[in-house]
């Protein structure tokens, strides 16, 4: 447990923080599930919506440092090409 006034402070802070963190990633893989959900159904012009709404939502949670640049970019690449395979 926290002895310090400053130890005492920083556990307030990393559950505030921590709990700000956990809703922007559920929201991030709502947004993702969104993408899902409408590859699944097989319309390219709802996935691609989908798509555009969801990498703004994962590029903010990059610069929050939620998640990782290269996961965020891996995770719209291959999301992108499967949307662009619904067209074929």
């Amino acid at each position: 447990m926290a002895n310090t006034a400053q130890s005492k402070k920083r556990a307030r802070q990393a559950e505030r923080r921590t709990e700000v963190n956990k809703n922007r990633r559920s929201r991030i893989r709502t947004f993702l599930r969104k993408v899902e959900e409408a590859i699944a159904g097989g319309d390219q012009t709802v996935a691609q919506a989908a798509l555009k709404d969801a990498q703004p939502e994962l590029m903010r949670g990059v610069t929050k440092g939620v998640v990782h640049q290269n996961t965020a970019s891996r995770k719209i690449s291959r999301l992108a090409k499967r949307v662009k395979a619904l067209g074929a």
